[in-house]
């Protein structure tokens, strides 16, 4: 199945309402867990307290490290895997509830946002299992509030439409390690490396050497969230980067973060284990 034929998807039968047109959904998942292609009849944020996923969508992978959140538009269909042990938030927001609060029209894309303390002692404060309604509704439109000023589109990794263009891209995230050249890849995908580059700069805004080192980092995370990176220096080695400095700094350049800071981050705020695999 792929993501554009996608089945509309019931919310969770243990889900928390806060008001009409507003549901919580707390869930478990264990690392390579995988939600498949689905959609639903309501808006969503998605976000976790602690964990790292991939949302993928029609338009590309969008990953979400800690300290990002996702927003997914109503009966977009999209996929999420859980690249470590994760523990998920999701708001749901019917589409007239958006309406009525002058939401709909700017929300109508998929976007990933920084999590600042603020958005995250909001969002966390809904689940604290406090059940006083009106504090609930004043937590959600400051929360709707402040995602105004919180998008940020550097963990995205847009996928190419164009057939050939599509293929190379997959060849890439299929070994984001291996060192490709743009003149190899126009050749498997029976193009000419003029051609490839220009197609990936106009569909994705980002020139192919710039695209890759985003699918060469959403591989770092990965390893680094899930414990299988070993060291910094041998991680950056494995993908290719010619020294530390260097793969710290395009790092940092997507996360805001070096490796060192993000995994300090991880293993503090975000636990390895979790006690019960759930799965939707």
């Amino acid at each position: 199945m792929t993501i554009v034929e996608t089945p509309i998807r019931e919310l969770h039968p243990d889900r928390r309402i806060i008001e009409a047109g507003v549901h919580l959904v707390a869930r478990r998942y264990r690392h390579g867990t995988r939600l498949d292609p689905h959609m639903h009849r309501e808006a969503q944020l998605v976000y976790a307290t602690s964990g790292t996923m991939q949302v993928t969508t029609p338009n590309g992978l969008w990953l979400v490290p800690p300290d990002r959140a996702v927003w997914v538009p109503a009966k977009l269909g999209h996929a999420i895997d859980m690249l470590a042990d994760t523990m998920m938030r999701t708001l749901y927001f019917d589409l007239d509830w958006l309406a009525r609060h002058g939401q709909r029209r700017r929300l109508q894309q998929e976007f990933v946002v920084h999590v600042s303390p603020l958005l995250r002692e909001m969002i966390a404060a809904l689940f604290d299992g406090d059940d006083d309604l009106a504090r609930a509704g004043l937590l959600i439109r400051l929360i709707m509030l402040e995602m105004r000023h919180a998008r940020d589109s550097a963990t995205f990794i847009p996928l190419p439409q164009e057939p050939r263009c599509r293929r190379a891209a997959q060849m890439v995230l299929a070994a984001p390690a291996a060192a490709f050249d743009i003149e190899t890849l126009a050749e498997k995908v029976g193009t000419s490396a003029r051609t490839l580059s220009r197609r990936f700069a106009a569909e994705t805004r980002l020139s192919f050497k710039s695209w890759c080192q985003r699918a060469r980092i959403a591989a770092a995370i990965e390893r680094l969230t899930s414990g299988r990176h070993g060291s910094v220096k041998q991680l950056a080695a494995d993908l290719g980067y010619a020294s530390v400095p260097a793969f710290s700094h395009a790092f940092r350049q997507v996360t805001g973060k070096s490796p060192t800071e993000f995994t300090a981050q991880d293993e503090l705020r975000h636990p390895r284990t979790l006690s019960v695999p759930t799965r939707s």
